[in-house]
């Protein structure tokens, strides 16, 4: 079995830092994980790249040739993947087998992942080819500061969860960087009335009926959970991780072991 992250979210939410994290705890722990990036524009990395996309395309290159701009630009890149997924794509991932470990590190563009149909083709190709396959989605954990902003990167997420069609795993970011770390606990399951009482609080009383509205798309959903990551702390990454292990069902074969083996010996029984 082949598994894999689709690390996404909007820019500046902490893919890239996600990856580096996951990549550098996984080769402490001597597990082999490659990182994929995706994303034409970026830069630079602070991580080994096993696969890049701009060995296929890159921004600059369509932003010069075909006059675009930054976003008509990563459109155009993204449906030039979207048609050379087999022929590229299937061609880098030939060097990969079973018990390989990927990391996708996507554009930032959000609408990628929630209206258009990039990601969705580029999803089923992967599962096709036999991926296990968790979709990790990133929000800036500084989102929880006021219920407006939180509340639209939940929705977001959500958009996102019913487009691709995967186990999602929802991070909130950067919480080594938030004053308030045991805050961050209470948005792990957003409760629905808490919610509204504070959009109530923070909007106009002409935006009661939206704010109506959205609270109970997101209570009918009752998808959206949320687990914060400290990227300096070793149990925080080790209980992401967990959580998504459990989702592609990484490492079942070994859990299945260990149970037989368990089943084998019983201190209580008369033997």
């Amino acid at each position: 079995m082949k598994f894999a992250q689709l690390v996404v979210g909007p820019a500046g939410s902490g893919k890239s830092t996600y990856c580096e994290t996951i990549k550098n705890h996984c080769d402490a722990i001597n597990r082999s994980v490659h990182v994929v990036n995706l994303d034409p524009a970026a830069e630079e990395f602070k991580y080994p790249v096993s696969v890049d996309v701009r060995d296929l395309i890159t921004l600059d290159d369509v932003m010069q040739e075909l006059q675009l701009g930054p976003n008509g630009g990563l459109l155009y890149c993204m449906e030039y993947l979207e048609d050379n997924l087999e022929e590229w794509l299937g061609a880098e991932l030939q060097a990969y087998g079973d018990d390989d470990y990927l990391l996708f590190d996507c554009p930032g563009q959000i609408e990628l992942y929630s209206h258009l149909s990039v990601f969705k083709t580029f999803v089923d190709y992967l599962k096709r080819d036999g991926w296990q396959i968790c979709v990790i989605y990133c929000l800036d954990s500084q989102f929880t500061s006021e219920m407006p902003k939180f509340i639209a990167g939940t929705l977001q997420a959500l958009s996102a969860m019913v487009q691709l069609e995967l186990p999602h795993v929802n991070v909130l970011t950067k919480a080594d960087l938030c004053k308030d770390k045991q805050g961050l606990e209470g948005f792990r399951f957003p409760d629905p009335m808490e919610m509204r009482h504070e959009l109530d609080k923070q909007t106009g009383p002409h935006f009661r009926r939206l704010n109506d509205a959205v609270v109970q798309l997101l209570d009918d959903f009752a998808m959206v959970t949320f687990t914060p990551l400290d990227v300096n702390d070793e149990e925080s990454i080790e209980e992401l991780l967990l959580q998504i292990d459990m989702a592609i069902q990484y490492g079942e074969d070994q859990e299945v072991k260990t149970q037989e083996l368990g089943d084998m010996y019983d201190p209580e029984g008369d033997e």
